[in-house]
């Protein structure tokens, strides 16, 4: 299907739904509330479906006579997250997700370069295959190969991101919620109404190196007092070009190389288009979101053997519709159903016929649905079951190609119970995995069906405990879980390299922790908080690429891996008001890890070896500082991105050795009020001292660079 029948079947789907639902929809008496009320919850757990609709309804001069605001049942939380939402996401120097997660304590964002390059998340060194990733409440997925391309998700229709070590802290949720060791939460924006305005209107447009041209619009408009939409659209073109110095020096400091060039086939383009109903029922809410997202780009690929360009094209096509449902079955009984239809498609291409000239398509569907039930059975005791169920496919015109497809059956019950200072949250869950494969084609002989079966059984337990109970702001907490993650698609059927024998990953997590927030009204000092942490991970069977015979171009997955990681999060915020209307803020984020290689103990590290060894591009030593500062209608904000020394290989000999990089941003923005609207100015200046670094061996990451920026708000 090409992309004009994609983009007619999203449109049409998606009013067809509005037609349906503004003729379907008995009113609803509205509630009526405070404008504190109607503010967006700050404890970071993740709303869904409609949980932060807020519909306004006015009289004929324009004043509002009650606010209708749909919010999700409110639990003490037991597990800390860290959360980027609201003026925060606003106030980076960030495009893409991507860009605002390396603000995180914890995470290290994998990143080849440039605007269209692969971004992929690893948090607290367990693999970005052991993170969910979730959109407005439901799992991104990628059975192919389990990698998540931050990069593709832009922040202008985001309003928040929240990063989670464990599971996120809602009982209220599906069963896929608990089957990662994270979880990272991208909630887009929730229309809201004011003054009597049935609609608003959002239009952007950004520019700046590398040939980026980056308009964007957002849509709400309020059909009723119980049925709002959004639509959403953006385009990002960009050449991708930048200037670069390579540098290499030998192991006794002697210089190997030294020269500049341009960074070549980087370009991309893509359109990204997204509609949303966000609606009330009889005793409940409800979402439908649509979601389409069209590119091509050239993959500039590593600097090797003296090979400065590289030709290879990639194509994707994503296109999904969601939903999600919520309703009150009575006083202490909630009820919530999800679904989700994905249809992803990728093309890659490599025309250089020195190495292997290919050509392959590859095309996924899912289809997703999850029934979870909550119950209060006492005002302090409440117990949550759900069950997830997960159909995968994958098919491509690679020859002999497997055609697998996956059932995974997923039951959960979930529990919580708060007495006095102490909260406590357990969960045991239940995973099947049915796979399905064909064999190779070889000629006229038929193709023999496999059928495998796998069933894990993973449990966890968080604890938060206030010790001064009058006294809210000290927490102390801690937690265990067990995980366990499949193997992708490509791990156990890609040609010629998957392994259809391999195991699944199994993680164990151990946190503790202690964070303190104290607010003031008599000083300077509005707030400050402080979060540490201490953790220990340890994966087993762990997956990895291995040389099959002499030749570095066959490749064959094996269970041969094991790793260790010892850890310390630190998490400082504060804010200040000097003087009157002069706002001071700023965000610290510090992370310690020793990830090591216990796979081989035969395998010394003193004989370069990799046992215990400090595992590929995890630094010792990683940090982030944000800082802001808003006067009336002035904003100034700095940020600064450390990350220590690192190994590309778990043998950490000097050879493999990549040194520290650093980088410093700084954002100038200006609102100016018109009569019924505003405009926003925006200029940034990235990586302002021009520091040239590589995320990941042989990619060389972009200089000093520029955007500037306007919005209008209707």
């Amino acid at each position: 299907m090409n992309a004009k029948k994609n983009v007619t079947i999203f449109l049409t789907v998606f009013f067809l739904l509005i037609w349906g639902s503004s003729i379907g929809i008995a009113p609803i008496a509205a509630a009526s509330a405070s404008p504190a009320a109607s503010a967006v919850p700050a404890d970071g757990d993740g709303e869904t479906a409609a949980d932060s609709l807020h519909l306004h309804a006015t009289d004929s001069a324009g004043v509002t006579l009650h606010d209708l605001v749909v919010t999700g049942s409110t639990q003490q939380s037991t597990i800390a997250g860290q959360e980027l939402s609201g003026k925060e996401l606003d106030r980076l120097s960030a495009l893409n997700v991507a860009d605002a997660v390396r603000y995180f304590s914890g995470a290290q964002i994998k990143d080849y370069g440039g605007v269209g390059g692969v971004k992929t998340v690893d948090v607290r060194s367990m693999g970005s295959n052991h993170l969910g990733v979730f959109y407005d409440g439901i799992a991104l997925g990628n059975a192919q190969n389990g990698q998540i391309d931050l990069g593709r998700y832009s922040l202008d229709n985001v309003e928040q991101i929240s990063l989670f070590n464990g599971q996120k802290s809602e009982l209220f949720s599906t069963a896929k919620d608990l089957s990662s060791a994270g979880a990272l939460y991208i909630r887009t924006r929730r229309p809201r109404f004011d003054d009597g305005k049935p609609y608003n209107l959002h239009v952007g447009m950004r520019g700046g190196s590398f040939g980026l041209l980056n308009p964007s619009l957002r849509l709400e408009y309020k059909f009723s007092q119980s049925l709002a939409a959004t639509f959403s659209a953006e385009y990002t073109h960009a050449d991708g070009r930048y200037r670069f110095r390579y540098r290499r020096v030998y192991p006794d400091g002697s210089t190997a190389w030294d020269t500049t060039a341009i960074r070549e086939n980087g370009d991309v383009e893509a359109l990204r288009l997204e509609a949303a109903l966000f609606g009330r029922i009889t005793d409940g809410s409800y979402m439908v979101k649509g979601y389409f997202y069209d590119s091509q780009r050239g993959i500039p690929g590593a600097i090797v053997n003296n090979v400065w360009k590289n030709s290879q094209r990639q194509w994707d096509r994503n296109l999904f519709l969601q939903g999600n449902l919520r309703r009150n079955l009575g006083e202490r009984d909630e009820i919530m159903v999800n679904f989700k239809y994905a249809r992803d498609y990728l093309h890659y291409l490599n025309p250089d016929t020195t190495l292997m000239y290919t050509d392959n398509e590859f095309w996924q569907t899912e289809v997703y649905a999850s029934v979870a039930n909550m119950l209060e059975i006492l005002p302090d005791w409440r117990a949550n079951v759900a069950v997830d169920y997960q159909y995968n496919t994958l098919s491509s015109t690679l020859a002999g190609f497997a055609d697998p497809t996956r059932h995974t059956l997923m039951a959960a019950l979930s529990s919580s119970y708060t007495i006095g200072g102490l909260s406590a949250q357990g969960s045991v869950m239940s995973t099947s995995v049915f796979d399905r494969s064909w064999s190779p084609r070889r000629g006229d002989a038929p193709r023999t069906l496999y059928k495998r079966q796998r069933t894990a059984f993973t449990a966890g337990l968080f604890l938060n405990w206030q010790p001064l109970p009058h006294y809210a702001g000290l927490h102390l907490r801690g937690f265990c879980k067990r995980t366990f993650r499949m193997p992708t698609f490509n791990d156990l059927y890609y040609t010629d390299m998957g392994n259809a024998t391999l195991d699944p990953e199994y993680a164990t997590q151990y946190d503790l922790g202690v964070s303190q927030r104290m607010e003031f009204t008599s000083t300077i000092w509005r707030y400050l908080e402080l979060r540490l942490d201490g953790y220990h991970n340890r994966i087993t069977d762990k997956i990895i690429a291995v040389p099959k015979g002499n030749s570095q171009y066959r490749w064959m997955m094996m269970n041969i891996g094991k790793v260790r990681i010892w850890g310390l999060d630190f998490n400082a915020e504060a804010m200040i008001e000097p003087l009157a209307g002069l706002e001071i803020g700023g965000k610290l984020a510090y992370t310690y890890q020793r990830a090591m290689d216990y796979s081989d103990p035969s395998d010394c590290l003193d004989a370069a070896g990799t046992y215990k060894g400090q595992i590929a591009y995890i630094p010792e030593h990683s940090g982030a500082f944000t800082a802001f500062a808003n006067w009336r209608r002035w904003e100034l904000n700095y940020s600064f991105i450390y990350v220590g020394e690192r190994w590309h290989n778990s043998s950490n000999i000097p050879s493999n050795y990549e040194q520290p990089w650093y980088t410093h941003d700084m954002t100038l923005a200006y609102t100016l009020p018109l009569r019924r609207c505003s405009l926003r100015f925006m200029a940034e200046l990235n990586n302002i001292f021009d520091q040239q670094y590589e995320v990941i061996l042989n990619y060389p990451m972009p200089g000093r660079n520029w955007r500037l920026g306007v919005t209008l708000e209707i």
